[in-house]
Formats: structure tokens, C-alpha cells, sequence
């Protein structure tokens, strides 16, 4: 084998070897690129569960924080309406006390007497548990020649009118009272009703 021979084969084992490394080297760079790729994609699947886990709790904090000021709301109307309303039991009771001394004035100045010291005292006396029961929200029914209504009043019997409209509020025998914007008792009244009407009625 002649010298010539020799570099030729040399430079052709060169070339053979700088392959190999090119074609190792190649190999080598698509594997770095799919492990690359693989990374990436992994970071991108956990950015997106991230960012749903973020959007869930977003959602569950704005429901739980609804719920929450739908508690305080509700908790407030509670509050209020048992501010409004805890004494209504005790109130009612008291009622026919007001109404007995109600009573006992109107028979002393129906009988025409004057008042002595005892109607005076009762007179105070009912004028200050009046005063207690409007601080409370108690306010008396205004019911005397007024429509009959049945949300505020309730008829004991029916009187002939020919001065006032049919169903208007002749007498009262017993005060209504509301608490605050609630009816704590109906008036008891007489309505009247149209003579012409129970006339034509008999006729009929």
C-alpha cells in the first residue's frame, strides 16, 4: 500500500468518525429538544391548573362572600324586628288596662261630675302609660267616622245611618292599637249601613 493510499484512507476515516460525531451530535440535539418540548408543555399544563385552581377560588370567595352579606342583611332584619316587636306580647297585656281607665274617666265625665282629685290621677296616670307605649311604636287606630276597613277593624254590629255613607265607623266600643307598622289589635266599631237599602230588602 502505497503512501498515497494510506492518507486516503485516513482522511476517510476522518470523515467517517466527523459523521459519526455530527450524526451522535444531531441525535443528541433532537432528544434535548423533545425533553425541552416535554418541559414546556408540563410547565403549560401546571400554569393552567394554576390558573383554574386561582379561578375556583376566585368564584368560591365571591359565593362565600355573597353568603356572607346575605347573613348580615338577614341578621339585621332579625335584629330589627325583634328591637320592633320584643314587647308586643307584654303591650297587648296591657291593653285592657288602658282601656279600663279609658272607661272610668269617660263614665266620671258622663256623669257629669267634676273632676276630683282620684279622676285626675287616673287621667295622669293613663296619660303617662301612653306616653310609654309610643315610645315602644304604639299608636291608637283613628277609626271614628272613617271607612270600615277589615285590615284595622271589626265590626260588632251595623246601625242605620241616613247622615253618614254605608260602611263608615259610627261608634267605637273598643281602641285599636298598631306597633310600629304592624296591627297589635283591631278596633271593635259599629258600621252603617244604607236605610234605603234595608228597605228595599224588606221588600223584596
Amino acid at each position: 500500500m502505497t503512501d498515497k493510499d494510506n492518507v486516503k484512507n485516513d482522511t476517510e476515516n476522518e470523515k467517517t468518525d466527523k459523521d459519526g460525531e455530527n450524526s451522535e451530535k444531531s441525535g443528541s440535539e433532537k432528544e434535548e429538544c423533545i425533553e425541552a418540548d416535554d418541559i414546556m408543555k408540563e410547565m403549560e399544563a401546571k400554569i393552567e391548573a394554576a390558573a383554574q385552581e386561582a379561578k375556583d377560588n376566585h368564584d368560591r370567595l365571591l359565593r362565600v362572600s355573597a353568603d356572607f352579606e346575605n347573613y348580615k342583611k338577614r341578621s339585621a332584619r332579625e335584629m330589627e324586628g325583634l328591637r320592633k316587636f320584643a314587647n308586643e306580647s307584654l303591650i297587648k297585656e296591657m291593653l285592657p288596662v288602658v282601656d279600663n281607665l279609658e272607661r272610668a274617666i269617660d263614665s266620671s265625665n258622663n256623669n257629669g261630675g267634676t273632676k276630683n282629685s282620684i279622676v285626675e290621677g287616673v287621667d295622669m296616670t293613663l296619660m303617662e302609660i301612653l306616653k310609654i307605649l309610643e315610645k315602644f311604636g304604639v299608636k291608637p287606630i283613628e277609626s271614628l267616622g272613617e271607612t270600615f276597613d277589615p285590615g284595622f277593624h271589626e265590626a260588632v254590629m251595623q246601625q242605620e245611618s241616613e247622615d253618614h255613607a254605608e260602611n263608615t265607623v259610627l261608634q267605637e266600643f273598643q281602641k285599636g292599637y298598631m306597633i310600629n307598622d304592624r296591627l297589635l289589635r283591631p278596633a271593635m266599631v259599629v258600621v252603617s249601613k244604607s236605610k234605603a237599602k234595608n228597605e228595599k230588602n224588606k221588600n223584596e
